[in-house]
């Protein structure tokens, strides 16, 4: 009996786990390139689900990928030039603040990728403290310790 042989089928593996790698590469990367990052997170899990231990956490695992998908797109948007226009006369200023969901998401894009992703995996995939550790590859206590120091810079940004 092969290790492959206790895994759900990959479809019943994808169908448990798809809303869950939206929601993370939505708020991780925004919807531009969440439907490339999305694909590339299930297509690297096919080719290395006949490999993986049967006792695996599925979702952490699977959020890994996406978190690592997540990375490399924020490292190829950091590479793009930038085009830069005229500033429009009826965009927000002064008088015009930022809605409150687009100040925190600004405010959670601009943390440190670590800190970034704990945010995320806990308050959109809803993950413990335990799956946000394997996911983004630390141990649990630093997985705590990058929620709360994330936690305490948007505080510190996002008015309550």
């Amino acid at each position: 009996m092969g290790v492959s042989a206790t895994l759900p089928p990959f479809q019943g593996f994808l169908d448990a786990n798809r809303d869950a790698v939206w929601r993370f590469l939505l708020a991780s990367v925004g919807r531009e390139e969440a439907d490339d990052c999305f694909q590339e997170t299930f297509i690297a899990a096919l080719r290395a689900y006949p490999r993986l231990r049967a006792d695996s956490n599925l979702r952490a695992w699977v959020l890994t990928i996406a978190h690592n998908k997540a990375l490399d797109a924020h490292r190829a948007r950091a590479r793009r030039a930038v085009p830069v226009s005229e500033p429009d006369a009826g965009a927000e200023g002064p008088g015009h603040p930022p809605a409150r969901d687009d100040v925190l998401w600004t405010a959670v894009n601009g943390l440190p990728a670590r800190q970034r992703s704990a945010v995320v995996l806990r308050f959109v995939a809803d993950l413990p403290h335990r799956d946000i550790a394997a996911a983004i590859g630390c141990s649990e206590e630093a997985a705590r310790r990058s929620l709360h120091e994330g936690l305490a810079k948007l505080r510190k940004v996002v008015p309550a």
